[in-house]
């Protein structure tokens, strides 16, 4: 569960801090009080004067300076209409995916010069996982870098979990492409067993608080989630207006 909503069900239980303490301690001593074993990433003032906006990982709130007051939100400016949020959850969101390693990774190189790289959670059961994979040459045409991550949706242990070890597991990494692409279009992969980053592929996952698959993080970390076609997200990462993502 992200860490916002354990502090949105407890946020009654925040204390007005010590009059003699500064702001960081009072946020840091109150959120202790809800979450004990949280980790504060930064605490730093916010667009807003007596907030301050708290890093939990890819998350952030903003809590008052004595600690009392939790919101739970993002900070609009009005006037030029700019989500403040949206550029440090971005920055946050790409230094933990850039943090897994390419080595880690299964990739597939556009067929032309790459003009932007994504990096894709995929389950391997996922019908528009699958979709997107199907279409894994067209996002090459337009120029698209995709990198996988795994992150099987029903868990440890399950079948896809396994499909994706044994992908990793299949060989060198055009081996774990073409074993990609085989269980992608349904066919049975061998079942194997070695080190892999499946598990910390999942808990990367669960750190950006993924709920479904597949799920986009581009090249500036913006999320995307589900399906986008070739040439909108080529669009998109261009610059284009956002729209829905395309299921």
């Amino acid at each position: 569960m992200p860490i916002y909503r354990s502090i949105a069900a407890a946020v009654l239980m925040l204390t007005t801090g010590s009059l003699l303490a500064g702001p960081e301690d009072n946020i840091r001593a109150a959120l202790k009080k809800v979450v004990p074993d949280i980790k504060v990433e930064s605490i730093t003032p916010a667009p807003v004067k007596g907030l301050y906006e708290v890093l939990v990982g890819t998350q952030i709130m903003y809590v008052t300076g004595d600690g009392r007051y939790f919101v739970d939100g993002r900070i609009v400016d009005l006037n030029t209409r700019e989500d403040v949020t949206e550029p440090r959850l971005s920055g946050a969101r790409k230094s933990l995916v850039d943090g897994v390693g390419e080595a880690e990774m299964v990739i597939f190189e556009p067929s032309i010069a790459a003009k932007h790289t994504v990096t894709v959670f995929t389950d391997i059961e996922c019908g528009y996982c699958r979709k997107l994979h199907s279409q894994i040459a067209d996002y090459g045409k337009e120029g698209i870098r995709v990198r996988y991550l795994f992150y099987p949706r029903a868990g440890k242990g399950s079948p896809a979990y396994k499909e994706a070890v044994s992908v990793w597991c299949a060989g060198d990494a055009s081996a774990r492409r073409e074993a990609m692409t085989a269980a992608k279009s349904g066919q049975t992969i061998e079942e194997k067993t070695c080190d892999n980053p499946v598990d910390a592929h999942m808990t990367v996952g669960e750190d950006l608080g993924l709920r479904g698959t597949p799920a986009i993080v581009t090249d500036t970390g913006e999320l995307i989630p589900g399906y986008v076609e070739p040439k909108k997200l080529a669009a998109q990462l261009a610059g284009a207006p956002a729209d829905e993502a395309v299921r």
